[in-house]
């Protein structure tokens, strides 16, 4: 067993039980543990099968390709609506901490037989994006920005274009692009860290209200 998934989940404020039994569960199935990304990661064969994830309101086991398992208990959640082919069997209720044995074992012995079959997921094809009047205004006037913002992954730059083009007036737009500007210079998305302080790099997790104490 692996010492740093032991210590990751001694050290854990909340959720240790489930942890545990979820840990257990996995290694049963004849997963291998390693210690990925700070989390306790699960694979088969040297492929990524599963991950214990905890997060403040649920824990859970997150199939690297949950989108391919039939899901016949109808258990599994994306962790986002933009989630193409991760899927979790969250767990919610601290005070139900005996989690369904058999269920899990049968979704991770199908998550196995996915990638015994080398099942993947096509990349999206590129869409072509529609920048709003007031962004295409704002990169005309300021090539610095311009070139930070073409820079970005399409993942951010769909992002960012998604929250402006949602504002009804031109004004609102263009305060928008404003307030997130010296975040598209850093070349961050909308929900990076941009303080240095996030334990889930890049994405932010509230760490900078530190700073506001």
């Amino acid at each position: 067993m692996n010492a740093d998934i032991t210590r990751y989940i001694e050290h854990a404020d909340q959720w240790k039980t489930e942890m545990e039994q979820m840990r257990t569960i996995l290694l049963e199935c004849g997963l291998e543990e390693e210690y990925k990304w700070k989390q306790p990661c699960y694979s088969y064969q040297g492929k990524n099968v599963a991950i214990i994830a905890k997060f403040k309101n649920y824990c859970a086991i997150s199939f690297f390709k949950g989108v391919f398992l039939s899901d016949e208990e109808k258990v599994l959640e994306a962790p986002g609506e933009n989630s193409r082919t991760v899927r979790m069997i969250k767990f919610k209720d601290p005070e139900r901490n005996q989690l369904n044995k058999d269920l899990i074992k049968r979704y991770i012995f199908e998550a196995i037989e996915v990638e015994k079959a080398g099942l993947k997921v096509d990349a999206p094809k590129e869409e072509q994006l529609v920048y709003p009047e007031e962004l295409l205004a704002k990169m005309e006037a300021d090539s610095k920005f311009k070139q930070a913002f073409e820079n970005l992954t399409p993942g951010r730059k769909r992002a960012y274009i998604m929250f402006f083009d949602q504002a009804k007036q031109s004004k609102t737009k263009t305060d928008r692009i404003h307030k997130f500007e010296k975040r598209i210079l850093m070349g961050k998305g909308m929900n990076d860290c941009i303080c240095g302080l996030s334990k889930r790099m890049p994405g932010c997790d509230g760490s900078h209200k530190q700073l506001d104490t």
